[in-house]
């Protein structure tokens, strides 16, 4: 009766009707956060699904393609992989090979499509394998002796082809040289070193680690999707690899300025955070403590596959 006199019973049915209200405007923001959470997770999982989905088509234009026409019957005479020691000794081979004015044929082939007609008309009937070896170097002499596409790690972007009295290969395209810096980065480790040349007569184009920095942060895993803590796990996560990408760039950013060039590989989803800091980029899935991850992404990427046409 009191309330009703002082008119605060009003007062309290208006609170109520405007807690319920409010109450079901949270129901419809946690609901929508739950979406949002479920759409970046489903976002994350597309893409993971599209690299795959990437790989296998590239797997599978290569079948058809040796499925198809002549090339049924051609294949590489052998391929294998080249690093370190054994790449400096091909190397070595290839280049002090002489042969008479316009005998060593050099070639740059940045993909497929682009096969100059030097090359074309050179290996007529092998140009398939030509394209499935791009992006390469291809050799080839007017002996007949050397036939072979090299893959190197710094791999050519523009198309060219020079018939000379021997063999151009850029040692920097296939070998660390100078002073590098090559760095790991993912969402969650990162490590880069610099490395230095030491060649001596004995022993050219050799190269050590002179400085080390790693470091691992603290970044959520898996999460299982739906919910509005799912909505607070992704902004978290997020928010950790911004932190954890911000200090790889702060890492990253006087090294860039001190190295004759900085090489810097890791997951696809980060690499374009650094990209600008770097001469080269490349995906790659070492992983680990930061110190075993570098040294295995640096054998990793310092591969030639060599290709016998």
């Amino acid at each position: 009766m009191l309330d009703e006199l002082l008119g605060r019973a009003e007062l309290k049915a208006r609170i109520e009707e405007l807690e319920e209200k409010n109450h079901h405007l949270e129901r419809q923001l946690e609901a929508e956060q739950g979406r949002r959470a479920e759409a970046v997770a489903d976002k994350q999982d597309a893409e993971e699904r599209v690299n795959q989905l990437e790989d296998r088509i590239t797997e599978l234009e290569d079948r058809v393609e040796r499925a198809t026409g002549e090339e049924t019957t051609r294949d590489f005479r052998r391929v294998s992989d080249a690093r370190g020691a054994r790449t400096r000794d091909l190397l070595g081979w290839l280049t002090a090979i002489e042969t008479g004015d316009e005998g060593a044929l050099t070639a740059t082939i940045p993909n497929g499509d682009s096969v100059p007609e030097a090359v074309a008309d050179h290996f007529g009937e092998n140009v398939p394998l030509v394209r499935r070896a791009a992006p390469a170097i291809v050799l080839a002499d007017d002996s007949g002796i050397v036939s072979a596409a090299l893959r190197p790690p710094i791999e050519p972007e523009e198309a060219s082809a020079r018939w000379d009295d021997a063999f151009d290969l850029p040692l920097d395209q296939f070998l660390p040289t100078g002073r590098l810096g090559f760095a790991l980065v993912r969402s969650d480790v990162f490590a880069v070193g610099v490395y230095a040349d030491v060649s001596s007569d004995d022993d050219a184009a050799a190269i050590e680690r002179v400085s080390f920095e790693g470091f691992e942060s603290d970044v959520k895993g898996a999460h299982s999707k739906g919910g509005f803590s799912q909505a607070r796990f992704e902004r978290r996560r997020d928010e950790q690899i911004a932190e954890h990408v911000d200090a790889v760039q702060e890492t990253l950013a006087p090294i860039a300025e001190n190295v004759d060039r900085l090489v810097v590989v890791g997951e696809r989803t980060v690499l374009g955070e650094v990209r600008d800091l770097a001469d080269v980029t490349d995906v790659s899935d070492s992983t680990g403590a930061p110190e075993a991850a570098l040294a295995d992404a640096f054998d990793d990427f310092w591969t030639t596959r060599v290709y016998a046409l």
